[in-house]
C-alpha cells in the first residue's frame, strides 16, 4: 500500500511534470505576450559501494554486496513562482546510515511564490530562526539529515527593516513525517533601515530579533502527565561596526519531558555569543555557548538526530584532516558549556619572516565541559530529577575538591583534588600556511587534543572508558608543476601517551597513528591519489584487557582516482575505511570500517 506522505508527493510530482511541460498553458502563454524567462535546473549524486568482509578491521559482512545511495534535484523558476521535488533511493542504503531510509520516493516536493510583500511556499522548506536555537530545518546529505518541515511558510516585509516569518508543519521523518505539529513565528528589525532618516548614515548597524516555536504532541504515557504544548522562545542581537562584529542570542524552553532527559520536567535554556573583529592583517574571533536541557524534537520519544526542532552551534572546530577528526566533538544535548576562540594573523610580503609571499599563521582553542547537576527528590514519587545553577568554574570542565581535617579545633585545608569527569573536550592547534614560490605552498599543523570517550560516545562517566591525550601533526605540500597539473604530499601523525592505549571498535585509543597521501591532479580533468592511515602503535589487542591476539597494526590503503568537467564528478576508490565518527557542525554519525571498491557520482545542470 502506498503511503500516505507518498501519495500527496505523487501528486505534487503529477504537477510539477505539467509545469515543466512544454505543451502547459506557460507555453500557451508565451505565444501571445513576452513572460519572465523561466528555467529548469537541478542536481542529482549516486554512492555505491561494494563490500568484502574483512574480520580484521571489523569490516562486517553485507548480504547485498552493492549498497547504493542517491538523490535528485529538479526546480523550476518562471519569474515570481517556483517549484521542485527530490528523489531519493537507497538500495540498500550504505553502512554507517539509519537502516530506516531503506527504500526509494518522493521525499521533498515544494511550490513557491515570491513577490514584494509575500513569500509563501507549500511543501517541503528549510527554515531558520537566528542561531538556530529554536528552530532550524536543513539538509545535510554527508550525514543522510533531513528535518525539514511539511507544511506552509509565510516570509513578508510589511516594511523596510523588517521581516516577519510564520511556519506550521510536520517534520520529515525517513519516507513519512513525525507525529508533533510544528508552529513558529519569527521577527527582525533592522534598527538603521528601519529608521534610515534618521540612523541611515551611522557606522553602527543594530539588528534585533525574536521567535517563538510550540509543538504539539498528544501525551499517551499513563504514569505522567506530560504537557502537550511545548514553547521555545528567543531573543538575539547583532552589532556592526566597521571590522567588529558582535551578536547573542538567549533561548528559554518550557518543561518537556523526554527519553532524552530521562522524563525531567526541568525548564531548559541556551545562551549563544560570537565576537569577531577584522583588521589589517588580522582578525580575532571568539565564540560561547551554555545549553542546558535543550533537546527540542517533534517526538519525545526519538533519539540520535531524529526529529531535532532546533540546532545547538558548535564551539570546537571542525577538522577536515583525517586524523585531527578521528576523535570529533558532538554536541551534548542534555547540556554544555564551551567556548572558542582563534586568531589569524598575516605576515606581510617583503618582511624577513614574510618572505616573497608573505606567511599566514592560525591559532585556536577550544573547549566543552559539563553541567554539573544537583539531584532533586519529586515529593509526590520515588522520582529523582536534577537541577543546575549558574557556575563560571564550568568553564574549567574541572570539579574542585578540598579535603579538610581537624587541627586544634579548626577545620584546616589538607589536599586539593580535581575530578574532571566534567571536562569533555579541548582542542588547541595552530595551523601555518606558507608559499615559498609560485609552483610550491606549505601548510604545517599542531593540535593537543583532550577526548572524554565515556561522555561522548557512551553519555556517562563511568562507562570505563580511559580518556584520550593526542598530540598530533600535519605536513601538506604542494607542487604546482604547470597550470592544471601538481603534486601533493600529505602527512599526518597522531601520537597517544601510553596511559591512553586501549583498543575499542571505533579505532578511538588504538595508540599511534600516520597517515601518508599521493595526490596527483594530471591535469583540471584528471586526479589520482593513493593513501595509506596505519595504526602502527595498536597494541594488538583485541578488548580493554589488553589479551593477546592477531596483529592489528593494520594498514588502511586507499587508491582513488577520478574525472571532473564543470559540475559534473566521477570517482572510484578501492581500500579500507578505518572504523571512525563522521561530524558536520557538531551533528554526527558513526561510519563503520569497510573493504571494498566506491563509486560516486555528482552532476548538476
Amino acid at each position: 500500500m502506498t503511503k500516505p506522505y507518498l501519495k500527496s508527493s505523487l501528486v505534487a510530482t503529477f504537477l510539477l511534470a505539467f509545469i515543466l511541460n512544454p505543451f502547459n498553458f506557460f507555453a500557451q502563454e508565451e505565444q501571445h505576450s513576452k513572460p519572465d524567462v523561466s528555467s529548469v535546473h537541478g542536481s542529482f549524486q549516486i554512492d555505491a559501494q561494494y563490500y568484502n568482509a574483512d574480520s580484521l578491521i571489523g569490516a562486517p559482512k553485507v548480504p547485498e554486496k552493492l549498497l547504493s545511495n542517491a538523490f535528485g534535484n529538479i526546480n523550476f523558476i518562471k519569474g515570481k513562482f517556483s517549484a521542485g521535488v527530490r528523489y531519493e533511493a537507497y538500495n540498500n542504503v550504505k553502512q554507517g546510515f539509519l537502516p530506516q531510509y531503506k527504500g526509494q520516493g518522493i521525499v521533498n516536493r515544494y511550490v513557491r511564490y515570491q513577490d514584494k510583500l509575500l513569500d509563501v511556499t507549500v511543501g517541503n522548506f528549510y527554515e531558520m530562526f537566528g542561531n538556530g536555537l529554536t528552530l532550524r530545518t536543513y539538509y545535510e546529505p554527508g550525514l543522510l539529515y533531513d528535518n525539514s518541515l511539511d507544511g506552509a511558510r509565510i516570509i513578508s516585509n510589511p516594511y523596510k527593516g523588517i521581516t516577519l516569518k510564520g511556519v506550521i508543519g510536520k517534520q520529515r521523518y525517513f519516507f513519512t513525517v513525525g507525529p508533533g505539529i510544528v508552529r513558529g513565528v519569527d521577527g527582525e528589525i533592522n534598527i538603521n533601515e528601519l529608521f534610515d532618516s534618521i540612523l541611515g548614515s551611522m557606522k553602527t548597524k543594530i539588528i534585533i530579533g525574536g521567535s517563538f516555536v510550540s509543538k504539539f504532541q498528544a501525551g499517551q504515557d499513563p504514569n505522567l502527565v506530560l504537557p502537550e504544548n511545548v514553547g521555545c522562545y528567543a531573543g538575539r542581537l547583532n552589532i556592526i561596526r566597521d571590522g567588529f562584529n558582535f551578536g547573542g542570542e538567549y533561548a528559554y524552553k518550557i518543561n518537556d519531558p523526554s527519553a532524552d532527559n530521562k522524563f525531567n520536567y526541568k525548564y531548559g535554556d541556551a545562551l549563544y555569543l560570537t565576537s569577531s573583529y577584522a583588521g589589517d592583517g588580522y582578525s580575532i574571533l571568539f565564540q560561547g555557548k551554555r545549553i542546558d536541557n535543550m533537546s527540542y524534537r517533534s517526538d519525545r520519544g526519538e533519539a540520535l538526530q531524529n526529529l531535532l526542532i532546533n540546532y545547538l552551534p558548535a564551539t570546537t572546530k571542525q577538522h577536515s584532516y583525517t586524523l585531527f577528526a578521528l576523535n570529533p566533538y558532538a554536541t551534548q544535548l542534555k547540556g554544555e558549556v564551551g567556548f572558542m576562540t582563534e586568531a589569524q594573523y598575516k605576515i606581510k610580503k617583503g618582511t624577513p619572516l614574510g618572505g616573497k609571499y608573505g606567511v599566514e599563521i592560525t591559532v585556536n582553542y577550544s573547549q566543552a565541559s559539563g553541567l554539573r547537576q544537583y539531584p532533586v527528590g519529586d515529593s509526590a514519587t520515588t522520582r529523582t530529577f536534577y537541577t543546575t545553577k549558574w557556575d563560571f568554574k564550568e568553564f574549567s570542565g574541572k570539579e574542585h575538591h578540598v579535603d579538610s581535617v581537624l587541627r586544634d579545633g579548626k577545620y584546616n585545608s589538607y589536599s586539593v583534588s580535581y575530578n574532571d569527569n566534567y571536562r569533555y573536550y579541548q582542542d588547541f592547534f595552530i595551523e601555518i600556511n606558507k608559499k615559498f614560490t609560485k609552483q610550491i605552498k606549505t601548510t604545517f599543523m599542531y593540535s593537543h587534543q583532550f577526548y572524554n570517550r565515556n561522555i561522548i560516545q557512551s553519555g556517562s562517566a563511568n562507562a570505563g572508558f580511559k580518556k584520550l591525550n593526542a598530540d598530533l601533526f600535519l605536513l601538506d605540500v604542494t607542487y604546482k608543476y604547470k597550470h592544471g597539473s601538481a603534486i601533493r604530499f600529505e602527512n599526518q601523525w597522531l601520537l597517544t601517551p601510553a596511559k591512553d592505549i586501549v583498543t575499542t571498535s571505533n579505532g578511538v585509543g588504538k595508540g599511534n597513528w600516520t597517515t601518508l597521501l599521493v595526490e596527483w591532479s594530471v591535469n583540471s580533468n584528471f586526479f589520482v591519489a593513493v593513501f595509506d592511515q596505519w595504526n602502527y602503535g595498536n597494541p594488538q589487542t583485541g578488548s580493554e584487557s589488553l589479551t593477546p591476539t592477531k596483529d592489528l597494526r593494520i594498514h588502511y590503503y586507499l587508491v582513488t582516482g577520478g574525472y571532473n568537467s564543470g559540475p559534473h564528478r566521477i570517482s572510484m576508490s578501492y581500500g579500507k575505511q578505518s572504523a571512525g565518527i563522521f561530524c558536520v557542525g557538531g551533528v554526527c554519525r558513526n561510519v563503520p570500517a569497510s573493504n571494498g571498491i566506491s563509486l560516486s557520482i555528482t552532476s548538476s545542470f
